[in-house]
């Protein structure tokens, strides 16, 4: 998926720099605030009192709104990253169970079969760990192997079409390609641009009224405190919405376990030759 604008600039840029041009666009505009509100106390008198309190409910509600967007988008990638890493669990279990079912199968379907699914294994896992840009050779190939899984379970499918379990095994292989298209698309959903666009100006235009409404030293210094903690925050979500290239991302533990047991028990051990 091609992204251009602030778009792809948010997806190409590292987290550090994020937040150092977000911590010097919250610089430039508070300073402007300063200067701002040094030219409005030139041209106009007013009682001092009055005018603090109205600029201490104003920064507080503006503030407090800014906490509410800010919980509102952690939410949103906070449910992303969960959706990712339940379906791990997922297609570890439907592959599994294809793998186990496909073991009831006649020669030679069930050996062909049971290789797809180890090799399909081992691409996905490879798949999960390399990020958009490098993971196209992989995506096409993971396309091809979808295909030859379907294949053979069609060329499988006169074999054990009288049979009892014969449905149970056509509807695992159709969970198996089902939750990998799943996970494709869950890897591209990420909270939307615009979300994180207002935030950006919202966060900037909030350290413009500090310091247009803040005139002490040590206000101005706890003040910088708490947007720099909600710059934190904001990477923190920008991180979390980054399935491959951030620091937190889903584990793949489920299917490396899977992937070693698969290898653990090929076919002939759940078909052992007979003692001679």
């Amino acid at each position: 998926m091609n992204v251009s604008g602030f778009g792809g600039w948010l997806e190409a840029t590292p987290l550090w720099l994020i937040a150092a041009c977000l911590i010097a666009a919250m610089s430039v505009s508070r300073v402007v605030g300063i200067a701002l509100r040094r030219r409005w106390k030139q041209g106009v008198a007013s009682d001092g009192s009055k005018s603090d309190g109205e600029e201490g409910f104003m920064l507080s509600s503006v503030v407090g709104l800014l906490a509410l967007l800010v919980g509102f988008t952690f939410a949103l990638a906070v449910d992303r990253f969960e959706t990712r890493r339940s379906l791990v669990l997922e297609e570890a279990n439907a592959i599994g169970t294809a793998y186990l079912r496909t073991q009831l199968l006649e020669e030679p379907h069930r050996s062909r079969i049971s290789r797809l699914l180890v090799d399909y294994t081992d691409n996905r896992l490879e798949l999960a760990r390399l990020p958009n840009a490098e993971a196209r050779p992989l995506m096409a190939r993971n396309d091809r192997m979808t295909t030859e899984l379907w294949v053979a379970t069609v060329a499988a499918w006169p074999t054990i079409r009288g049979m009892d379990f014969s449905s149970s095994y056509i509807d695992s292989m159709n969970s198996v390609i089902d939750l990998g298209e799943s996970r494709k698309i869950s890897r591209l959903a990420k909270v939307p641009y615009e979300v994180y666009g207002v935030l950006f100006v919202y966060l900037i235009a909030a350290s413009g009224l500090v310091g247009f409404t803040r005139e002490s030293r040590r206000e101005r210094w706890s003040t910088t405190f708490l947007f720099l903690l909600f710059t934190l925050a904001l990477g923190l979500i920008i991180d979390i919405d980054r399935p491959i290239d951030g620091a937190i991302h889903e584990s793949q533990k489920p299917m490396e376990d899977l992937r070693a047991s698969l290898r653990a028990t090929p076919p002939a051990v759940f078909h052992p030759r007979p003692d001679r």
